[in-house]
């Protein structure tokens, strides 16, 4: 028994090794942007310029988010303009559920922050090759949200 363990562990190790390093062939953009944690101010827009030259793929858009373990809400919303080349412009709004009813973060853990990722739009194929340009800014009540740590976007090629 022993023998055969020693023999498919490093198959195991290199089966997970293939997998997770071809997860991040697709990635055909990511971002982050570190936003003010004592107080992001809603009128505080982060901005995220994206050329693109592929009108042929379909990709998938997603927000990230690092909040600190303090972050006094449950969620957080997000109004997001995206710019075409052609100068049109789509608004969007959405919400981060961060953790649930009691408090448990859905996220990933590491230390004082926590990390998550949050599908935006799916299937996506660019409509023209140019610059698109993203604007991100925080749609709570409050004017100032303190706890964020940063936001990010990631686009993927399916």
């Amino acid at each position: 028994m022993k023998p055969t363990l020693r023999y498919l562990l490093p198959v195991f190790l290199s089966v997970v090794s293939l997998l997770w390093t071809a997860c991040d062939n697709h990635v055909y953009y990511t971002e982050e942007r570190d936003v003010d944690e004592t107080g992001w101010n809603m009128a505080d827009r982060l901005k995220f310029d994206v050329e693109v030259e592929d009108t042929l793929h379909v990709f998938d858009f997603f927000v990230d988010v690092r909040n600190s373990v303090h972050y006094p809400k449950a969620n957080v919303f997000f109004f997001i303009n995206t710019t075409f080349p052609d100068g049109s412009v789509a608004y969007d709004t959405l919400e981060c559920p961060l953790a649930d009813v009691e408090g448990h973060w859905y996220g990933r853990r590491t230390g004082r922050y926590v990390d998550s990722r949050y599908v935006f739009r799916k299937h996506v194929i660019f409509p023209r090759s140019g610059n698109y340009h993203f604007e991100v800014w925080h749609g709570m009540r409050d004017t100032n949200v303190v706890g964020l740590k940063s936001v990010g976007m990631r686009i993927e090629r399916l």
